[in-house]
């Protein structure tokens, strides 16, 4: 009796190799780069009395920002 294999390789398994790798790196730093910029840009969009509410101070955008990135 014969059988048939009709699993094939998707993208990300071991076949993939060094440029599946590469890939993955630069969509990652990628993403992490784009939560940065959210970030950035959601805490710049608060008040002075608003960022002073969760404990922060304009000062500290960047430095948050840079720790999600």
């Amino acid at each position: 009796m014969a059988t048939f294999d009709n699993h094939r390789a998707g993208f990300g398994t071991a076949q993939t190799g060094v440029f599946g790798s590469m890939v993955q790196s630069v969509s990652g730093r990628m993403i992490g780069w784009l939560d940065a910029r959210a970030t950035r840009k959601s805490l710049s969009g608060l008040t002075d009395r608003e960022l002073s509410d969760i404990g922060l101070v304009r000062g500290d955008i960047d430095a948050i920002a840079r720790k999600t990135f």
